[in-house]
């Protein structure tokens, strides 16, 4: 009988252990529903990468016009040179050096770089990023 006694008190019934520690992981259906969440945000990364690396460019010809010509006493025309030569080294895409504005301010001349760029995302879903640079050039 004292055999018997020690073999029932090691069985634990299922009743008694705590539901944390039956219930692990996660189920089929929570994996797909949570795939398909963290894939729908990696599929926007991807197509948004390419949208910010052409603004950078963008960005990067306004600054590099502000350095070129800051202080330097610049025509509107050696601006608009400069940034149509530098789009064309860049290869940037999405705005034109047409669309680039300049005009007088006081002390100089404001370069602006204003532009939306709309993108596909899933079916009829669009990401649509509004984009602003500009530079005051000093004469």
């Amino acid at each position: 009988m004292s055999s018997l006694k020690q073999r029932s008190s090691t069985v634990i019934p299922a009743r008694s252990v705590p539901l944390a520690h039956r219930q692990r992981g996660i189920t089929t259906l929570g994996f797909i529903i949570l795939a398909i969440f963290i894939g729908m945000f990696a599929f926007a990364a991807i197509q948004l990468t390419p949208v910010y690396l052409n603004y950078l460019k963008v960005a990067g010809v306004v600054s590099g016009v502000k350095q070129e010509f800051d202080g330097q006493n610049p025509t509107v025309a050696d601006i608009r040179r400069s940034i149509q030569r530098r789009f064309d080294i860049e290869s940037v895409s999405e705005i034109s050096a047409k669309d680039i504005t300049v005009k007088a301010a006081s002390g100089g001349y404001e370069v602006n770089a204003t532009y939306d760029h709309v993108t596909p995302y899933i079916a009829n879903v669009s990401f649509t990023v509004h984009f602003s640079e500009t530079a005051l050039i000093r004469r």
